[in-house]
């Protein structure tokens, strides 16, 4: 009996340390490519799986900048980049994705006073119902329409400085999303309700928003070599959820530690999709593990993804 029991708790932390290791931890970006005299935005970069990205991206000598809402934070997460990466090529830009006006500034800012952009990584999101100054749809606007923005307006420095890459963060929940176009036109957002599930709805449908962005996006590059991917990072225990509910919170921790990744490992793909040699070919496609994985159909749907950029150029007035 005592032997078996021993042979059973050697089973189970074989099991644990093989789930970790494997499903947790998952695949590693395996690129060895140094950045010097490139320059990388990466939004939302004060924290998480941003911040981590950043520091990478510093390590390998690229001039990095921080593109995020809370000066406050920013300036916080600049010192920390920095001291991490030991690079002092490291900025930090206000931009707030939920006002078009800061948008339009930081880009104008950017353009102004930057030579280069070879990498765009748009990270930044939120999981919280409300409106953007805009009048917007809060997840609408911050997780599609500030980057759709930001991307379209930095696109031909992209292209001056080609071979280049947009990097569109996304997540797995995008194949829970659908895209309520009436909604989207008689209310500027995804969708109105405010129950968990719906929160969660409006969530899933944003990052199917970035998915499509990016199937598109990649069908108006061709022929440049300015390619573009999004991705899903992974289940990452990040901050992502401080919105949430305390009680939820703290109910979640425990799941949260064991089965999601910290933010260096969610931080992989990202990377991935920024730095792997040999990809090009696979601009527009989707990513989840530091491996290019298939959609389903109505996320590479022609038609949605190109009414989706329609409305999403009015809304910008850039149509």
């Amino acid at each position: 009996m005592f032997v078996t029991g021993l042979i059973l708790v050697g089973v189970v932390a074989a099991a644990v340390y093989w789930y970790q290791q494997v499903v947790v931890k998952g695949k590693q970006c395996s690129s060895g490519v140094r950045l010097h005299g490139k320059t990388v935005i990466v939004t939302g970069s004060n924290t998480g799986i941003g911040k981590m990205t950043a520091i990478d991206l510093a390590r390998r000598g690229a001039r990095v900048i921080l593109a995020c809402r809370s000066q406050q934070r920013g300036e916080e997460a600049l010192q920390d980049v920095k001291k991490e990466s030991g690079s002092s090529q490291v900025v930090f830009m206000q931009l707030d994705l939920g006002s078009l006006k800061s948008v339009r500034s930081f880009a104008e800012t950017f353009l102004r006073d930057e030579a280069r952009l070879d990498i765009l990584i748009n990270n930044a999101g939120v999981y919280l119902q409300g409106r953007t100054e805009d009048g917007v749809g809060m997840m609408f606007g911050v997780n599609h329409l500030g980057h759709f923005l930001l991307t379209n307006l930095l696109l031909e420095r992209l292209k001056e400085c080609q071979p280049s890459r947009v990097v569109n963060v996304s997540s797995v929940g995008h194949n829970f999303g659908k895209i309520d176009f009436d909604c989207l036109t008689k209310n500027k957002a995804l969708g109105l309700g405010t129950s968990f599930t719906q929160v969660m709805q409006v969530y899933s449908d944003s990052k199917l928003c970035n998915v499509l962005f990016t199937h598109h996006l990649a069908k108006r590059l061709q022929g440049s070599q300015v390619t573009c991917y999004s991705l899903h990072p992974g289940a990452i225990n990040s901050d992502l959820a401080r919105n949430v509910s305390s009680v939820l919170q703290i109910l979640l921790r425990p799941v949260t530690v064991f089965f999601f990744k910290n933010t260096v490992q969610g931080s992989q793909t990202t990377l991935h999709c920024a730095l792997q040699e040999g990809i090009e070919p696979l601009s527009g496609r989707y990513f989840s593990n530091c491996t290019v994985r298939e959609v389903f159909a109505k996320a590479k749907d022609d038609g949605a993804a190109k009414k989706l950029w329609e409305i999403s150029e009015k809304m910008c007035a850039l149509a």
